[in-house]
């Protein structure tokens, strides 16, 4: 699709400021609303003793004048109950934009949520290319509340998509860039749920055989209950103890019979459902959402259920938790084995799972689409410049324009031009230490990983065709697992062969690889892994300090081409332009960089 106008770069800036602002003011009059109703309170608590005084030791009034202050205190209370509320509302929006202005000034990095627990070594390009933990990419793009909207982003940064459903994410995005009033009202959502448990512990506990289901042990459980209570209060009213002892023994044992049972509902559905209230949340402003864009109204159309919005029946199941919950209270476990309270709310609950579990997934799988969707049209408003990539036929591709790294600053990156595919398939880069080879080869992988993903990419164009991206540049030993970091290594490329094995083109990025071995080898076994992969359809960028892996390109032919970054010596100082040039460097600046920290060399 078309890239949509963007709104100018100090946009997002200047409506994040006008709006912290609007809410700052608000909490500061919640804030002296609160501190008036204190005072309130404490002047009409102590008009309340005064009077209380008066009527009890002076006789002088009657008590009835101390309703009249209890009374304004009790209204106080309420109010206050309120004003709390929204100054506590007030605060999470004031930082959820200052999170925002953190974003669009680049001062984000470690204040968001890292997706560590996402991370795998195993992968082929998670961690080489900072796609999670603190300062990475899902840093960046993820402002989802709930953990199935940070699961869809997260596998969709670890898995391309097709074409077609990356151009249906760009409508999408787009449709959500600027609806700013819903991403604030989703944020303040229950800030203090965050729970990282699975979707799928959720999904599937709703599609699992409920085991407490029957309508007549529901039935049978509250009449004992009722009962029980019955002939307790007739006990203290007329004295009648054998009807209370009799019905004590048949509650007790009518408990025992089904405590087992009772337990393991009670516990998985503790297990799975977490943040409900959150997840209620979410679904209620969804309903209320007017969408445009196709896939955005297919999503608001699979929350209709059975005659009420989901929101609703999350919030019953909700409600059935507390209840269920409340079994830890002392007084309410004391009397539970009388009042069958837990099997009680044990029945509920899984009666709301017969009815309504098997829909449970089809609304998760909405909303943790719709936070992937909503976090990526949030990057897309904080980063106007930035486009929306287009997909070709031809393969493999990757044409890119002034293409940089998202991660860095906008106004600090250097952009270069990469073009490479049909019949140019590898650069071999060259250049010195801290010129940029490292940064350039992650650009062009991220920025792969964000158009496979639905995002705009920091390019000023991006033409590419579906790519399966496969990257060596950050591979790690293992002490415990006995694991050299060159065996790693290895691993790794063979990960990216087995990769050529796919439906799809593979873009390969390796950085100094085959570091750990001899010259004469890691000559040679760059020349050969680099001809299998070419030769298997691949693409890719190789980065060396080796001057003899420069040779690789002259062996390949038309297929591979020099590349490289360089630097220059100004008053003693070592100035780089971060530039990519055609050709083989020319000059080095390890001996300088070790004089420029005190190393006599």
């Amino acid at each position: 699709m078309k890239n949509s106008a963007a709104p100018p770069n100090d946009e997002p800036r200047a409506e994040y400021t006008k709006r912290l602002d609007a809410w700052k003011a608000t909490q500061v009059l919640h804030e002296n609303q609160h501190r008036k109703i204190g005072m309130g309170q404490l002047a009409l608590g102590g008009v309340t003793l005064v009077l209380a005084g008066l009527a009890l030791a002076a006789k002088a009034i009657a008590v009835a004048w101390v309703l009249i202050p209890l009374s304004a205190i009790v209204a106080l209370a309420l109010v206050h109950d309120r004003v709390l509320k929204r100054r506590e509302q007030c605060a999470r929006t004031v930082a959820y934009y200052q999170q925002a202005l953190a974003r669009v000034d680049n001062s984000w990095m470690g204040t968001g949520q890292t997706g560590e627990r996402f991370l795998s070594a195993s992968h082929h390009y998670s961690r080489d290319l900072d796609v999670f933990g603190p300062g990475s990419i899902f840093e960046l793009l993820c402002t989802a509340r709930t953990a199935v909207g940070q699961e869809n982003l997260a596998n969709w940064l670890l898995e391309p998509a097709p074409p077609d459903r990356v151009r249906a994410r760009h409508f999408a995005v787009n449709d959500l860039r600027t609806r700013l009033d819903l991403r604030e009202a989703l944020a303040v959502l229950a800030e203090d749920a965050r729970s990282i448990e699975p979707a799928e512990s959720l999904a599937a506990w709703g599609e699992g055989k409920p085991l407490l289901a029957s309508g007549l042990l529901r039935f049978t459980s509250a009449t004992l209950a009722v009962l029980w209570v019955a002939t307790v209060v007739s006990w203290m009213i007329w004295g009648l103890a054998y009807p209370a002892l009799l019905l004590s023994v048949v509650n007790v044992s009518f408990n025992l019979a089904y405590r087992q049972r009772a337990a393991t509902v009670a516990s998985s559905v503790e297990a799975a459902a977490c943040d409900l209230a959150l997840l209620a949340g979410v679904l209620a402003r969804l309903e209320m959402e007017q969408f445009a864009s196709p896939r955005l109204v297919e999503l608001r159309a699979t929350l209709e259920s059975q005659g009420r919005p989901p929101s609703r029946w999350i919030s019953s199941l909700n409600r059935r938790m507390e209840y269920l919950d409340s079994k830890h209270n002392l007084i309410v476990k004391s009397l539970d084995p009388f009042v069958l309270w837990t099997l009680q709310c044990a029945c509920a609950v899984e009666a709301w799972r017969k009815r309504t579990g098997p829909a449970v997934r089809r609304w998760l799988a909405a909303v943790g689409e719709f936070e992937a969707l909503s976090s990526l049209g949030c990057y897309a408003y904080e980063h106007p410049a930035d486009v929306f990539p287009e997909f070709v036929e031809t393969s493999p591709c990757f044409e890119a324009q002034g293409l940089a790294h998202p991660l860095l600053p906008e106004g600090e990156a250097v952009r270069n031009d990469v073009n490479f595919g049909t019949d140019l398939r590898v650069l071999i880069i060259s250049g010195p230490n801290m010129a940029g080879k490292s940064t350039f080869v992650r650009s062009v992988g991220i920025n792969a990983v964000l158009a496979q993903c639905g995002a705009p990419v920091r390019a000023r164009r991006l033409r590419l065709s579906p790519l399966a991206v496969g990257a060596s540049i950050c591979v790690l030993d293992s002490l415990q697992g006995g694991i050299s970091r060159f065996y790693a290594e290895i691993r790794r490329l063979k990960q990216i062969v087995d990769l050529t094995q796919g439906p799809i083109a593979v873009l390969f990025l390796l950085d100094e690889f085959l570091g750990g071995t001899n010259s004469q080898d890691r000559r040679q076994g760059a020349e050969a892994m680099v001809r299998r992969l070419v030769e298997r359809g691949a693409i890719g960028l190789v980065t060396t300090h080796d001057l003899a892996l420069a040779t690789i390109a002259e062996r390949l032919g038309s297929r591979a081409t020099n590349a490289h970054f360089q630097d220059r010596l100004e008053d003693g100082k070592l100035i780089f332009d971060y530039r990519l040039k055609p050709g083989i460097v020319e000059s080095s600046n390890a001996l300088n960089l070790m004089r420029s920290i005190g190393l006599d060399v």
